[in-house]
């Protein structure tokens, strides 16, 4: 394992060593501590094949590497005990590790106890060492998984289904699921169940408007407020509008943004998510699409104590009709169309409504339509992507089974409602019984910290880009979030180093990566609390979830061989989509894709890595892998160790082009660099190629480096390779007529 953080082993590390990665805060006396705590651990692990995992879980769970100690000590121990780890032969570098004692106790934990043995027979031994046998049974049965679960959620029916599985029509290669049944989804999540125990004084939400931070209180509204304002709206929404009309949301999301979200799929219609940083091409685009009656949005957004206007770029797409929330007070500071309502105006008619706090929920078949979503659009047009009613049970399932949300839990996750992970949230605490904490700002800064720590955040989701902007700002620091005990990732590839220094500041707890897709309404693959984890790699596929990772010719590897291939996942799948509507399904999801055991595999489009000891690397899209010098690679696995190559380096992106003329690829690697830093592209160049030789392939040459000031992204911040890749093209075109 190579890394800039140490170039010592863990035998090598002395006291001196320590305390200076210690940077003043650690005493001389606690750096002896740490040395007599290692020397210890390397004693009771000289034995051990795996010694260096061994040492790092003594370490650990002594508690003497704390979240207040700067991250040079924590780099220096975990670098140095992992110095000379050989991945090829053990996997990656293992640091959390699961108690047979806590592992019962996680919701999956319980249920495989109660179940296991009656379903696996003798072969059922506890909930770890028998993970991976229950989560292949539930991919030959689902159905068995899914009748189990479903009493765990807060799921109620009006009518119940008739079977949990139909697989007779063979023109739905997804299968028919949970036919017959009625519900409404967000009723589910408004009203009290006994199991999960959600109460009426129930905690549903606690927020923190930014500016308020100096404050230790938080703001807090019970299941019975929540349900009240959400009738509230629906009332006024069934006035205005009819069942099955597209009403777009787009807007920060606040508490009052959960609510519409919420009254406007208890009133029978669909959600139409679309994200406040769009421009308004985008929104124009999306409420086309959708067919949009209606979009409710704000008169200003509040970042860093400025305001933003977003009205005026809602107009711009030129909506049928805007319902305009004030970002504060009870008063929108903008002028409107005639057409256009104010909130205050919206609800009035029902401060005079004879039964303000009654509606009847609109039933609806389970695989109606409540919320379109939207993907990327990196290539085209986005694919308007409808959930069902089926959605928020699968994606609600995978935080339950995974990331163990449940009652007593605080979960917050800086995101928006134009995003999957907005109503994955908004589920995951509702039908879990879990409080949603919000805080109405920016997530970049200290006040988000604070607030993470003021309300008791249990569950901390995040993206990599903001796990960098934390550690390298430091604006986290001296804040407890002690209370934290697991956090979340998703929507990027994640840096071991980032997330190194994120697990440290709670006491190394673990970090579930998630990797799935809108149209999945859930992550295909995960991490979960009943295996060992290893910074920025999944340990499992989710749970009822098959795939096979394919060669280049299409065949499916064996499941226990480290591989590197596209992945192609098993077509039954309760929650994924079974159609797009403006897009052919069966075109974008399973035309061109191979059979395996008779079924039709379903494209997902990520080229997954397979390692020793069955983890997961995503080492990006297939449209991101390169061929060098007839060697085929990702560009996020040479990222991975461009990004550590030098410390001037804040982040790296590598792009392959063929040259004008015809020949090899050429291998492009475009930098951002940090503030304070500067650096020559040529000695970056010679630094990168040493890397990259070093630790993937001595045949592999960076062609060129160039310095930018900062990366394309979409909106959903995900990196957009091709924008940098046309760039260089064109160079090498204009170049080449010169």
């Amino acid at each position: 394992m190579t890394t800039t953080a140490t170039a010592k082993t863990i035998n090598e590390v002395d006291i001196d060593d320590l305390y200076r990665a210690g940077g003043g805060i650690l005493t001389i006396d606690e750096a002896k501590h740490i040395h007599q705590i290692i020397k210890q651990a390397i004693s009771k692990a000289k034995r051990s094949r795996l010694s260096a995992t061994e040492v790092w879980k003594e370490v650990v769970g002594k508690k003497v590497l704390k979240p207040i100690h700067p991250h040079s000590l924590h780099q220096l121990v975990y670098y140095s005990v992992y110095a000379n780890w050989d991945t090829s032969i053990n996997g990656p570098p293992l640091y959390w590790f699961p108690s047979l004692q806590d592992s019962k106790l996680t919701n999956l934990g319980k249920v495989m106890e109660i179940h296991g043995p009656k379903l696996l027979g003798t072969s059922y031994k506890d909930p770890i060492a028998s993970f991976n046998l229950f989560r292949e049974y539930t991919v030959r049965h689902p159905e068995v998984y899914w009748s189990i679960i479903l009493k765990e959620l807060s799921v109620t029916f009006h009518e119940p289904p008739k079977c949990i599985l139909d697989t007779t029509d063979k023109s739905r290669p997804g299968g028919t699921w949970l036919p017959g049944s009625v519900l409404n989804i967000a009723e589910c999540c408004l009203l009290p169940s006994i199991h999960p125990r959600k109460e009426d004084d129930s905690c549903a939400i606690v927020w923190r408007d930014e500016g308020d931070d100096d404050d230790s209180d938080v703001n807090r509204i019970t299941l019975k407020q929540l349900r009240e304002q959400v009738i509230l709206v629906a009332n006024a929404l069934d006035r205005t509008f009819t069942k099955g009309d597209a009403i777009a949301i787009d807007m920060p999301m606040t508490v009052n943004a959960v609510i519409i979200y919420l009254a406007i799929v208890l009133a029978g219609c669909v959600v139409v998510s679309i994200a406040d940083s769009f421009a308004a091409k985008e929104i124009a685009t999306r409420l086309r699409v959708s067919k949009a009656k209606a979009i409710f949005t704000q008169d200003f957004i509040v970042r860093g104590g400025r305001k933003f206007p977003l009205y005026s770029r809602v107009v711009e797409a030129s909506p049928h009709k805007v319902i305009v929330l004030p970002v504060s007070g009870r008063n929108i500071g903008i002028q409107l169309r005639e057409q256009d309502i104010s909130w205050k105006d919206f609800l009035s008619y029902d401060n005079q409504h004879q039964r303000p706090n009654h509606f009847t929920p609109a039933y609806l078949p389970v695989d109606s339509m409540i919320n379109i979503l939207f993907s990327s659009g990196t290539t085209g047009e986005p694919k308007a992507i409808p959930w069902t009613q089926l959605s928020p049970i699968r994606s609600t399932a995978e935080g339950w089974a995974h990331i163990n949300v449940g009652v007593g839990d605080v979960y917050c996750w800086p995101t928006n409602l134009g995003w999957v992970m907005g109503p994955i949230l908004l589920f995951s605490c509702f039908l879990t019984g879990a409080t949603l904490a919000l805080y109405h700002g920016s997530p970049l800064g200290r006040g988000f910290g604070k607030f993470v720590q003021d309300a008791g955040v249990t569950v901390l989701g995040t993206v990599p880009s903001l796990v960098k902007t934390w550690k390298n700002t430091d604006c986290i620091k001296r804040l407890d979030w002690a209370k934290i005990k697991s956090f979340a990732s998703t929507g990027e590839t994640s840096n071991v180093d980032d997330d190194l220094w994120l697990s440290s500041k709670s006491y190394y707890k673990p970090i579930i990566e998630c990797c799935g897709g809108t149209e999945l309404a859930s992550s295909y693959i995960q991490a979960s609390l009943l295996q060992p984890q290893a910074f920025g790699a999944f340990s499992t596929a989710s749970m009822t979830t098959g795939l096979v990772i394919l060669d280049e010719h299409g065949v499916p590897y064996p499941d226990d061989k480290a591989c590197v291939g596209e992945v192609g996942l098993f077509p039954l799948y309760l929650g994924a989509t079974d159609r797009l509507l403006n897009a052919n399904h069966n075109d974008v999801y399973f035309k061109g894709m191979p059979t395996f055991k008779g079924m039709r595999l379903r494209r997902h489009g990520d080229i997954l890595k397979r390692t020793v000891g069955g983890y997961i690397v995503v080492q990006g899209r297939a449209d991101d892998t390169m061929n060098l010098g007839g060697i085929k690679t990702s560009s996020v696995e040479i990222e991975r160790v461009c990004d550590r190559a030098d410390e001037s380096i804040l982040e790296t992106a590598a792009v392959s082009v063929a040259p004008p003329d015809g020949g090899p690829e050429l291998l492009v690697i475009f930098v951002v660099l940090k503030k304070g830093f500067n650096q020559q592209p040529e000695k970056l160049r010679t630094i990168f190629s040493k890397t990259i030789q070093t630790n993937l392939n001595p045949l592999f040459k960076v062609s060129n480096v160039k310095i930018i000031p900062e990366f394309p992204r979409t909106a959903s911040n995900k990196l957009l390779r091709r924008v940098l890749r046309d760039q260089i093209q064109h160079e090498l075109s204009v170049r080449s007529r010169m």
